[in-house]
């Protein structure tokens, strides 16, 4: 799947872990990423815990997309800062999942927790 996905590799997005239910990425927040405040645009940020929310949820096989996510943030990145989104699945009932991403920047520092509801797509024979 990250192979074929060009919208995080034209950020920099990095697949650095990858397990059963779980995955981290990471990113450079780019001078491109910031906004009028200084920061970094939180939707970058969304977008990263939204690659490894991929990752971790199409970590089983059939191709899974997001039923819908939110997010909370935390402390704001800057342009030289290394984010770092976590990725742990918190449970899967038939079709459907709920994973947890937490964004981390320097030190351990938590930027954001994002929460993501995933979805198992059919199959459509024909």
């Amino acid at each position: 799947m990250m192979d074929a996905d060009t919208a995080s590799a034209a950020l920099g997005i990095e697949l650095t872990e990858l397990g059963e239910g779980r995955a981290v990425c990471r990113m450079t927040v780019t001078d491109q990423m910031i906004n009028g405040h200084d920061l970094c645009h939180g939707g970058y940020v969304f977008l990263l815990a939204d690659t490894a929310f991929a990752c971790a949820c199409n970590s089983h096989g059939p191709v899974t997309v997001a039923a819908g996510a939110e997010i909370t943030f935390v402390s704001p990145a800057h342009a030289g800062d290394v984010l770092e989104a976590e990725a742990a699945e918190r449970t899967r009932y038939g079709r459907s999942g709920i994973y947890d991403i937490t964004v981390r920047g320097a030190a351990g520092r938590v930027v954001a927790e994002f929460r993501g509801r995933s979805r198992e797509l059919r199959q459509v024979e024909g």
